[in-house]
């Protein structure tokens, strides 16, 4: 029996209700079954850092270039930088635009050079992570595997496939997210920069223990992480993501779900999203999913396409949501 509007709004509350940790930093839950969808627990419009999930906005802008003809996954990151720009190559094989989305580019997880010994500890870690120091940074670099060869894991080169997109669009990276994804869908609050109404509805953020943390500003990393976002824009980009209504991302986003690399024999990197499955008990059902996590917040959202099911997760505090998140995307994959 297929899962009422009623059922669905109590699972959702079970896990708002469950995840909530004690103490302070609130915690928003949304899940999408076909064409009923629920939220719960903080104000849907309240703002918090999504970390690395902003990296499938990145990937997605630039699915919407591919599609239009504007770029091509195989396009080098060398052609979209300043001439004077050096970028590592290995093997004879250059970084491509392609390789940034889904981690192979051989770039390290993180510029190094530019952040304290301690990022996680640091107030504002990404402060220098300006254009002209990612480029110095990028120019001593050496690449840990042939491009194209290997998964490995690089907001590195996800801020820097969000610089490249923002000077080949022009108007910055904030500019592109709104153009390309969040005006086509409505996401009124989703972007880097707050103005001061949006500021005030930023819920501050709380590391593991409930301390709070000072927020981050990633400066030109910013496609790495730099985004901020809302428990109602959050639900609609994930129903957007399992058929987009509006008919401008559907090409996109179905480029970004059926593009792939496979990391290992269980799971695969898309662009902006990694792939795995369900346990056998709730079907085996392919699943896509990122998660995010800056000094105060941590957050998820997860996708099982065949089964028309989507949870996100907001958490104003530094633990992770991800079984929570995953627990309630296996329970509606089951209805």
């Amino acid at each position: 029996m297929p899962l009422t509007a009623t059922a669905l709004d109590a699972l959702v509350r079970k896990t708002a209700r469950e995840t909530a940790p004690e103490g302070p930093g609130p915690v928003a839950v949304g899940a999408v079954l076909g064409d009923e969808t629920a939220l719960c627990g903080a104000d849907p419009t309240a703002l918090f850092e999504i970390g690395s999930v902003s990296k499938t906005f990145t990937a997605l802008a630039l699915a919407r270039l591919v599609v239009r003809g504007a770029l091509d996954w195989e396009r080098p990151l060398a052609t979209l930088l300043p001439p004077e720009a050096e970028v590592p190559e290995r093997d004879g094989r250059a970084v491509t635009l392609g390789q940034l989305a889904c981690h192979t580019s051989g770039l390290p997880r993180l510029p190094r050079g530019l952040l304290p010994r301690a990022p996680w500890d640091a107030s504002d870690p990404y402060a220098r992570c300006q254009e002209p120091a990612l480029l110095e940074e990028l120019a001593r670099t050496r690449l840990k595997s042939t491009p194209g060869r290997r998964f490995r894991y690089s907001s590195f080169g996800a801020g820097l496939l969000g610089l490249a997109l923002a000077r080949h669009t022009g108007g910055g990276y904030d500019a592109l997210i709104q153009r390309e994804i969040c005006a086509p869908l409505g996401l009124r609050d989703t972007r880097v920069a707050l103005d001061e109404e949006r500021s005030a509805r930023l819920v501050p953020g709380h590391s593991y223990r409930g301390r709070p943390r000072p927020n981050w500003d990633l400066a030109d990393l910013a496609g790495a992480g730099g985004l901020h976002s809302t428990p109602a824009d959050m639900l609609r980009f994930a129903v957007a993501q399992l058929g987009d209504t509006s008919g401008e991302l559907a090409e996109a986003i179905a480029l970004t779900h059926t593009t792939g690399a496979r990391v290992h024999r269980a799971h695969t990197a898309h662009p902006g999203l990694y792939g795995t499955r369900l346990p056998a008990s709730a079907g085996r059902h392919a699943v896509l999913f990122h998660n995010g996590r800056t000094a105060g917040y941590h957050t998820l959202l997860a996708l099982a396409p065949a089964r028309q099911a989507a949870v996100v997760l907001l958490s104003a505090r530094a633990r992770s949501v991800d079984r929570a998140g995953f627990g309630l995307l296996t329970r509606l994959a089951c209805a």
